[in-house]
């Protein structure tokens, strides 16, 4: 989660009236990059740019876990916080998602995560008992729909689950607010709207949930074309956070309703939703309860498209919702 340097380009499209520009940089471990079309736009490219920038850093000083001052870090250290607009917001989305999902999607699990080497901690292959200690404080099932007070004891919070989607949207509204109509914002997840430098929709590759497999685009199972209008899209696997001990993989994706990393065939699943928190929500959704279970769910979700990568006696698969094309190469 720490902004080191931002970068701007620019590049005509097709037609003589639109100017592409993106915006690089680094932010939430790893880089992001903003395109958009400043056609009708009157604000000068060298300003979105520390627009973008400023909304990232706040986000850094809210929500990062990684970063020691932010509020998320200092509330689960135990200190009296006053929670910023940021911070407000991404709780309430968090409450909202942990009833909706049925307590499979929960920000207070992240002491689960520490102790599987997953989470703010190095822990990893705890106890049953100690598995069993951890669940029993932790989860929004001890919180209340309001922000939870300074008392003690209070499960931590961790919201890598949903946190590069709701950057994804912040960023969005920034530029919606100016004007912007073609966007892609690209923060580890993806928000996008309108079409791309050619007058397409934007097209993303779907990486091949290949374990090692850490730089993204590097092996793509498929590109995916964005429908008209404002989507997010997400995809959450479990080939590139994990580890393996006596021969056995402990992945990333714990389902807090047993305290354990999954085990399933489901290698990764790429959702696409009105916006990229929710895509963010539901992809890790989908990793936690499998691939029937996805099936029958994104089946079942008209607003909702969905891919899913799996395994089959060792050779890579795919299922697609009916609206999800996906070119497979």
């Amino acid at each position: 989660f720490f902004l080191l340097l931002s970068a701007l380009t620019a590049f005509m499209s097709c037609s003589h009236r639109d100017r592409y520009i993106t915006i690089t940089g680094f932010a939430q471990g790893g880089t992001y990059a903003v395109k958009l079309n400043l056609n009708g736009v009157d604000v000068k490219p060298e300003e979105i740019r520390d627009s973008v920038d400023a909304i990232l850093v706040n986000i850094d000083n809210s929500i990062s876990g990684y970063n020691r001052k932010s509020l998320l870090s200092r509330f689960n250290a135990g200190e009296p916080i006053v929670p910023d607009r940021i911070f407000r917001d991404i709780y309430e989305h968090a409450y909202d998602i942990y009833e909706i999902t049925g307590g499979v999607v929960d920000a207070a699990s992240a002491p689960l995560f520490d102790i599987w080497g997953f989470g703010f901690a190095n822990d990893s292959l705890p106890s049953g008992e100690k598995v069993s200690q951890v669940m029993a404080a932790s989860g929004m099932k001890l919180l209340s729909r309001d922000f939870p007070d300074t008392e003690d004891n209070r499960p931590k919070l961790n919201f890598n689950a949903i946190a590069q989607g709701y950057s994804c949207d912040l960023v969005a509204e920034y530029l919606y607010s100016i004007g912007v109509k073609d966007m892609m914002v690209d923060i580890g997840e993806i928000f996008c709207d309108g079409r791309n430098p050619s007058g397409q929709p934007w097209s993303l590759g779907i990486d091949k949930p290949v374990d090692g497999n850490n730089e993204p685009g590097a092996q793509i199972q498929g590109v995916f074309r964005a429908p008209e209008g404002p989507h997010g899209i997400v995809t959450s696997g479990n080939y590139r956070k994990f580890y393996i001990r006596d021969g056995k993989k402990y992945a990333h994706t714990i389902d807090p309703r047993t305290g354990y990393p999954v085990q399933h065939s489901l290698l990764s699943a790429t959702i696409v939703a009105p916006d990229a928190l929710m895509a963010d929500a539901y992809a890790t959704y989908c990793m936690v309860i499998g691939l029937e279970a996805s099936k029958e769910f994104l089946s079942g979700r008209p607003d909702l498209e969905g891919c899913l990568i799996y395994d089959e006696d060792g050779v890579f698969r795919t299922w697609c919702s009916e609206g999800f094309v996906l070119e497979e190469l």
